[in-house]
């Protein structure tokens, strides 16, 4: 008897960001098997790297294993995988553990960090988007105020006490304001022998205000609260040069630090297979209204490196989380109406706001027509940051975390669990 089984169509996700989470989830009681590969077994809660870096927070309360999201989901399975090459011709997706087919291959590899092309400044500044490396940046951080202890020259002090963040942007803010916040609160407290004097907090920033996506209020009270928390703000000027000791900027200004963190822009994690073409500005993939990946059928993109350029957003949306957990969730409904053959309805980012925080009692607030500043929009970022973490136990560490700090106005979490060896740093090569 022949066999008129339909087989079950299978979706291939790359990457367990926000975006790739939303679309799995949305296909729960679709007819499809959905196939999830990242070379993390676990999803990252990146609006708190910062704090995990300034040891606020511990790593693994913005972690959570990818699995243990879908326990109850019987079309899902997640391969610890890393991707090499996509291969459109064949619907195969190449991988370090074999090839593996797609009906429908989805994108959703994020972004990471844009240093221009300038290798010197990615040879020597931090990163900090994901979990290892805010781990290192927190290493480098706490091993330079060790060494400033004891170190017997000024200038050496000085530069292990100076902190460079690049990038005015809600992560280069938010760090900014939690270093300024470490020297008021925590510096004097801890390491016995270092004044608030000694440690200077710069953030240089290449447009004219800072939070340059925010409404122009939003940019003035944050640029207010970093400067009233003595951290020196330099707008409209650009890094030229990063050589591990000095960083020059093209007004002409000289900082001597040991610490450049660098939060300027990102570029999309785009695998290879991906035809240059259809590459467009911030190395995203350029995409129509459906999310499809330009000239391909059954290739679709979402999220940090999705290009979906529109009237609206001439661009690409924006890079933050909504917009990828948006396009993941009505992506899902897209393929269940590919199932049915039935007509795909356009995406529509609904932007419900931008939060930022600046330390401790203060965040900024842009809500549509509504804006709030101070304590209020502090409260609401700390809200909606705990209900869009993953997991119960994520939630309550954090946010019993956060209550311990405040009043103690102290964290127990500034641990060197790896040394980071900067020694290493400035002897190995600069990367052609």
């Amino acid at each position: 008897m022949e066999n008129t089984e339909k087989r079950i169509p299978r979706v291939v996700i790359i990457g367990g960001g926000f975006g790739g989470i939303q679309l799995a989830k949305h296909l729960k009681n679709a007819p499809v098997k959905v196939l999830m590969l990242d070379k993390h077994n676990y999803h990252t809660f990146q609006p708190l790297l910062y704090q995990v870096a300034m040891g606020a927070i511990p790593a693994d309360s913005i972690g959570f294993p990818i699995r243990r999201i879908f326990t109850k989901q019987d079309n899902f399975r997640f391969f610890l995988a890393d991707v090499q090459k996509i291969n459109p011709e064949h619907k195969t997706v190449s991988t370090d553990i074999g090839d593996i087919t797609y009906d429908y291959l989805i994108i959703a590899t994020g972004a990471n960090t844009n240093f221009f092309g300038n290798k010197e400044i990615e040879h020597f500044a931090m990163p900090m988007k994901n979990i290892p490396e805010a781990l290192n940046l927190r290493s480098l951080v706490l091993q330079n105020l060790e060494k400033a202890l004891v170190t017997k020259t000024y200038n050496e002090r000085e530069a292990l006490m100076t902190f460079v963040v690049v990038g005015g942007g809600p992560t280069g803010v938010e760090l900014s304001g939690a270093l300024a916040e470490m020297r008021q609160l925590i510096l004097t407290k801890d390491y016995h022998g270092l004044k608030k004097q000694h440690m200077k907090v710069y953030l240089v920033e290449g447009k004219d205000r800072l939070l340059a996506a925010m409404s122009p209020g939003a940019s003035q009270k944050a640029h207010e609260y970093l400067a009233g928390n003595e951290v020196t703000i330099y707008n409209s000027v650009h890094v030229q040069s990063y050589d591990g000791f000095e960083l020059k900027i093209d007004d002409g200004k000289v900082i001597n630090t040991r610490n450049v963190f660098w939060a300027a822009g990102v570029r999309g994690e785009v695998p290879d297979g991906v035809p240059k073409e259809i590459i467009t500005k911030g190395t995203r993939i350029l995409t129509d209204e459906f999310s499809r990946v330009q000239g391909m059928k059954d290739i679709f993109a979402i999220g940090d490196v999705a290009g979906m350029i529109t009237a609206e957003y001439p661009n690409g949306l924006p890079g933050v989380a909504p917009a990828a957990m948006q396009q993941g969730a009505h992506l899902a409904k897209n393929i269940e109406h590919m199932l049915k053959n039935e007509p795909l309805e356009p995406f529509k980012y609904l932007d419900k706001g931008t939060l930022a925080t600046i330390g401790r009692n203060r965040a900024v607030a842009d809500l549509g027509k509504l804006h709030f500043h101070g304590f209020v929009a502090w409260l609401l970022w700390g809200f909606v940051h705990i209900l869009t973490l993953a997991g119960f136990n994520n939630k309550l560490n954090v946010f019993l975390t956060w209550i311990l700090n405040y009043f103690n106005k102290n964290s127990d979490n500034r641990l060197v669990v790896r040394y980071f060896n900067t020694e290493t740093m400035m002897t190995e090569p600069i990367a052609k």
